[in-house]
């Protein structure tokens, strides 16, 4: 069944490569079978459908029929998408617009990019309805709405655009905010010329659906992608909010009971006993709908204890698997080094936490904080995740051959291939190579194999945060020094009689 499924999509959304070279091939064969008999054409019917659909639709400009054009097509590095293009023949009216022909989401995404170049400007976007982009120097924020797929040059000129459209009326009736639009677009063409780098490009779409292309020549924290949980708001202007209140409440009776034995079973201890699975309420970040989260805490040798949560919905089919570790914060970040010499290498048990930041410098990988969660598994089966994950979104795009889409172009196929390549070694140990995990929590791990003793081929230091980490978690706005006494003062600061 869900090979059928595979075999659907792949099917309807070929890459445009694809899609134009099939379109040349029954263009050329209703040519060929074409003749013209008195002045008449007769043209035999196509062997095979049109990639693009045309449809009659409304124009909203003069109330006439237009043609609207759909394709259906697939984006490498991304996924599938609905490309919709509207003509008037009448008043000539044209748009555009871009939608995610899949579903929402399991998680909201952020892409960050650092543009240092003229180059970076012709980097692909997709900006889908629920995104919101911003181009941080100049303050400028482009929010939810249509869908667009271009690149950062093209979203940045059309901005800019819409902003010049209105400059004359603002200068005879608000001279001061014409001033400064004169100002935003002087600096936004001085981006669009090549005069003004770097700067920073960010997307934030609460439903997954927006995308920056990568680059294998990226260095270290130029594009970043981040995974988020949404907020009950986000939920709710997504539609994903459980408006069925009678529903609602029965799920949630339906879960106290199993909580309540949860809570019998475990004599409710005041303390969290290793090896227990408990169980509470809580929503599934998928549907909203109430249901049941697996909470089991684990002793690791010569390490800490670490929480594995674990979700399951069962309206949506929503799966998660967290891990967490607890205690208090430290005062230092942890660098641990780790050197693969051999196969049972590969074996050794290695936690990377959420804010941790692991990179391989022979390799050239580095995955940013955030990008792949907690994770508690092996070294070989961290690097395969990071390598089937990578290679899903890059290579996805033609089921027989990992070539990529007809948007990647050779030199960067010829750089992804070599990536590919180095990481299908690394695991299977036919180079030695280096492991580094940078946690500013110091809540990562990596197996010491001659523990209790020190291990050649593990290092481990621990490093002053920098302000930005400081920053990133939050640290510089915690107050913990005096905090019960001023709180106990606070009241008889109020005013008197």
């Amino acid at each position: 069944m869900a090979h059928d499924s595979v075999a659907t999509s792949a099917t309807l959304f070929e890459d445009v490569g694809k899609q134009v070279e099939g379109m040349k091939t029954t263009q050329s064969d209703a040519l060929e079978g074409s003749s013209a008999v008195a002045g008449v054409s007769l043209s035999k019917e196509p062997s095979e459908p049109m990639p693009v659909d045309e449809i009659e639709s409304l124009c909203m400009n003069c109330g006439k029929d237009g043609i609207t054009r759909l394709l259906l097509t697939r984006i490498p590095f991304f996924r599938e998408i609905v490309i919709m293009s509207f003509y008037c023949p009448h008043c000539y009216f044209k748009n555009s617009e871009v939608q995610s022909a899949g579903e929402i989401q399991e998680r909201g995404s952020r892409y960050s990019l650092k543009l240092s170049r003229k180059k970076d400007l012709s980097r692909q976007v997709v900006k889908s309805d629920t995104g919101v982009a911003t181009f941080e120097e100049l303050g400028l924020e482009i929010p939810a709405g249509r869908g667009q797929m271009t690149n950062v040059e093209g979203l940045l000129s059309m901005a800019v655009e819409d902003l010049e459209f209105g400059q004359p009326a603002r200068k005879s009736l608000q001279p001061e905010v014409y001033e400064k639009m004169e100002s935003l677009l002087a600096q936004a063409h001085e981006i669009l010329s090549g005069k003004k780098f770097p700067f920073h490009f960010s997307i934030d779409d609460p439903a997954g659906n927006s995308w920056i292309e990568p680059s294998p020549q990226n260095n270290q924290l130029e594009w970043v992608r981040t995974d988020y949980a949404r907020t009950a708001a986000q939920n709710e202007a997504l539609s994903l909010s459980n408006t069925n209140k009678d529903e609602s409440e029965q799920a949630a009776k339906a879960v106290v009971p199993q909580l309540q034995r949860s809570i019998e079973d475990k004599a409710w201890q005041s303390d969290i006993v290793p090896d227990e699975v408990y169980s509470f309420p809580a929503s599934c970040p998928g549907c909203t709908r109430s249901g049941m989260t697996h909470m089991k805490m684990v002793e690791i040798p010569h390490f800490r204890e670490v929480v594995i949560m674990s979700t399951v919905c069962d309206h949506c089919g929503y799966k998660s698997n967290e891990v967490k570790t607890g205690g208090a914060v430290p005062s230092k970040g942890r660098r641990i080094t780790l050197k693969v010499e051999k196969a049972e290498d590969l074996s050794r048990d290695i936690l990377k936490s959420e804010s941790c930041v692991l990179s391989c410098p022979e390799v050239g990988l580095h995955v940013s904080s955030g990008t792949l969660g907690g994770r508690f598994t092996t070294v070989e089966g961290l690097l395969t995740q990071v390598r089937d994950d990578l290679h899903s979104q890059i290579f996805d795009t033609d089921a027989d051959e990992a070539v990529g889409g007809d948007s990647l172009v050779p030199e960067s196929k010829m750089t992804w291939n070599k990536f590919f390549a180095g990481m299908d070694e690394a695991i299977k140990v036919k180079r030695y190579f280096t492991i580094i995990l940078e946690d500013p929590m110091a809540s990562s791990y990596v197996q010491n194999l001659c523990a209790p003793d020190a291990d050649p081929q593990l290092v481990i230091e621990d490093y002053d945060r920098t302000e930005e980490e400081e920053e990133e978690l939050g640290l510089n706005d915690m107050k913990t020094e005096t905090y019960s006494s001023e709180q106990d003062a606070a009241p008889a600061t109020g005013g008197g009689g």
